[in-house]
C-alpha cells in the first residue's frame, strides 16, 4: 500500500463516497414514510382517545327511548367492544384500518369504508377545483400586485385583506344569493353528475372554499415577489442589459416560488378542513357533511375515520411539497445526498 493512503487510512482522512443520487432519493422517501407512519400512528391514537374521553354516549343516541334496557344496552357495548380498554379498541380499530376495514357506523349502521368511498369524490373534486384556483388567483393576484404601480397595488391589497377576513360561510351566502338567486347562472344545491356537470355544480363551492386562502396565498407571493426583486444579483442583471422578462422568469419568479410553493401545499391541505362548512352551506353530499353530522350524533367510527383521512391528507401535501422543493432548490438534493 502507497505510505500516503496508509497514512490517511490511519487516520480517518480517506475522503468519503459520495452516495448515489437513486441511493438518496430512497433513503429520503424511506425517511419520509417512516415519519409519516409513526406521526399517523401517534395522532390517530389521539383522536381515538379523545373521542373515547368527550362528553356523550353514543349508545343513548343509538337506542333512543330504549336506552333504559340494560340488556341492549350491554350487547350494545359488547357488540362496539365498548366495554373492553382503550388500548384494546384502538388495536381492533387499527388492525381493520390497514387491511381497509374502517369499521361500522353507529348512525346508519353501514360500513363507515362504503360511506366514505361514496362521498369522496365529491370533496375530493371539491378540494381539487379549488386548489387550482388558490394557486392559479393566488399566485397571479400577488405576481401583478407585486409588479404594478403603487394605487394598483394598494387596491388590490385592500381586496386581499377583505377576502382574508370574510368566513367562508359568509361568501357562500353572498355567493348563493347573487349568482344563484339573482342571475341564476349556478345551481344552489347538489354536487352533479359526471365531469362537466359536476365542474358546474362545484363552481361556487370551490370559489366559497378558495377565496380566503388564495388572498393569503397572494399576499404571501407579493411579498416574495417584491423581497427578491430587489436583491443583488437581480440588480446586477439589470445592470447588464438583460430585459425585464428575462429576469422576472430567470432571477425572480424562481427564487420566489420556493416560499410559494410551501405555504401553497399547507393553504390547500387546509382546504379539506374548510369544505365542512362549505358542503353544509351548498348541500353537498361529501365527507365533510357526513363528519358534521357524525360528531352531532356520537358516531366515533365516522368520525374517527374520516379524521384520520385527513390527518393522511395533511401529511401527503407535506411530503409532495418537500419533493418539490428538492426540485425547485438543487441546494436541497446536495443536503439529502
Amino acid at each position: 500500500m502507497d505510505p500516503s493512503t496508509a497514512l490517511a487510512v490511519s487516520t480517518g482522512a480517506v475522503p468519503t463516497a459520495r452516495r448515489p443520487v437513486w441511493i438518496a432519493t430512497v433513503m429520503f422517501v424511506a425517511l419520509r414514510l417512516g415519519q409519516m407512519a409513526v406521526t399517523l400512528l401517534v395522532s390517530s391514537f389521539v383522536t381515538f382517545a379523545l373521542l373515547r374521553l368527550a362528553p356523550g354516549n353514543p349508545i343513548t343516541m343509538i337506542l333512543g327511548s330504549q336506552s333504559s334496557n340494560h340488556k341492549a344496552v350491554a350487547a350494545l357495548r359488547e357488540r362496539f367492544l365498548l366495554d373492553q380498554p382503550l388500548l384494546v379498541q384502538y388495536g381492533h380499530w387499527l388492525g381493520n384500518a390497514i387491511h381497509g376495514n374502517l369499521g361500522e357506523s353507529y348512525l346508519y349502521r353501514d360500513s363507515v369504508s362504503s360511506m366514505v368511498a361514496d362521498r369522496l369524490p365529491t370533496t375530493l373534486f371539491l378540494v381539487l377545483y379549488g386548489g387550482i384556483l388558490v394557486i392559479v388567483f393566488g399566485f397571479f393576484l400577488g405576481l401583478w400586485a407585486a409588479r404594478s404601480s403603487r394605487a394598483v397595488d394598494t387596491g388590490i391589497s385592500t381586496f386581499l385583506a377583505v377576502a382574508m377576513a370574510t368566513p367562508s360561510y359568509v361568501i357562500a351566502i353572498i355567493l348563493i344569493t347573487i349568482f344563484s338567486l339573482y342571475l341564476n347562472w349556478f345551481p344552489v344545491f347538489g354536487s352533479g353528475h359526471g365531469f362537466v356537470d359536476r365542474l358546474y355544480h362545484l363552481t361556487l363551492p370551490a370559489i366559497a372554499l378558495a377565496l380566503g386562502a388564495s388572498a393569503a396565498m397572494a399576499r404571501i407571493t407579493r411579498a416574495s415577489i417584491i423581497e427578491e426583486a430587489g436583491r443583488d444579483h437581480v440588480l446586477t442583471a439589470r445592470a447588464r442589459g438583460f430585459g425585464s422578462g428575462y429576469i422576472l422568469r430567470r432571477h425572480i419568479v424562481r427564487n420566489a416560488l420556493l416560499p410559494v410553493t410551501t405555504i401553497a401545499g399547507l393553504t390547500i391541505a387546509s382546504l379539506i378542513a374548510g369544505t365542512f362548512i362549505v358542503e353544509q352551506a351548498f348541500g353537498l353530499d361529501g365527507i365533510g357533511s357526513l363528519l358534521v353530522l357524525a360528531i352531532t350524533r356520537d358516531d366515533y367510527p365516522t368520525v374517527q375515520s374520516i379524521s384520520f383521512l385527513i390527518m393522511l391528507a395533511f401529511l401527503v401535501m407535506n411530503a409532495i411539497v418537500d419533493v418539490l422543493y428538492t426540485l425547485l432548490d438543487p441546494r436541497t438534493r446536495a443536503v439529502a445526498r
